[in-house]
């Protein structure tokens, strides 16, 4: 039998997931108080507010998270989304540019160290069995990739330390989806016993999570990195 995740409950099924939508009262509230704070314009960059409001429907509202409880893989895909794409749209939307930027390779250097730390088996396994632990992982994951976005994307950072920066962090990702999907046995025992329904062994599902840490959480970096650069030339293009 699979362990129960403290937040998204029981794994999801084939049959089920459909219906296994997230009506935490206390999460619906933040999610309107964050809507009304873009709403109302404190938001720096308010398209960017409202596409990370609805990606963190998406993780903590819709069935993914039920799904998240069953397959390891999709729990990849719920942090990749969280630490790709939402902590770079909150740093668009909220950059907050008076409490000032922390220095680059500290912060990219920590969120690389929350990263493997919550893709360690025990601190993962802890992580999902109680709904304290559970939101300590994600506001840390969060927080630190907020952390080190809103440092490169920062005005003042110049163009090759951002890149650097993006690179180190694929680079770390890509080493760590490596060793996940080459590792000899199952190691993520939360989900032991809920992978079959969805035809899945425990380590095809590992596999499977590697491999999206592996591959697919770089397009947010290159994507934002290749972005970086392209404004860089065109800023650097003489006036006519």
């Amino acid at each position: 039998m699979p362990y129960l995740v403290a937040y998204c409950g029981p794994a999801a099924l084939p049959a089920d997931l459909w219906f296994r939508w997230n009506t935490d009262p206390l999460l619906l509230a933040a999610l309107a108080v964050f809507a009304y704070l873009v709403a109302s314009g404190r938001s720096a960059d308010a398209r960017a507010g409202w596409a990370a409001l609805a990606l963190m429907a998406v993780v903590f509202v819709s069935p993914l998270c039920a799904l998240s409880s069953a397959l390891f893989s999709a729990r990849v895909t719920h942090h990749i989304i969280l630490i790709a794409a939402v902590a770079p749209l909150l740093a668009r939307a909220f950059a907050l540019p008076r409490l000032g930027y922390a220095p680059l390779v500290p912060v990219v250097a920590a969120h690389a160290v929350i990263v493997w730390l919550w893709h360690a088996p025990g601190p993962y396994t802890w992580g999902l069995a109680t709904v304290p632990a559970y939101w300590l992982m994600q506001t840390t994951l969060l927080g630190s990739a907020w952390l080190m976005w809103r440092s490169v994307l920062a005005p003042t950072l110049q163009t090759g330390a951002a890149l650097m920066a993006l690179v180190a962090t694929i680079g770390q990702m890509g080493l760590l989806g490596a060793l996940i999907v080459f590792a000899p046995a199952p190691l993520y025992v939360v989900h032991f016993g809920s992978t079959a329904a969805w035809g899945l062994t425990p380590l095809a599902d590992q596999q499977l999570a590697g491999l999206l840490m592996w591959v697919l959480a770089m397009i947010p970096y290159l994507a934002a990195g290749l972005w970086l650069a392209w404004s860089s030339l065109r800023v650097r293009e003489p006036a006519l």
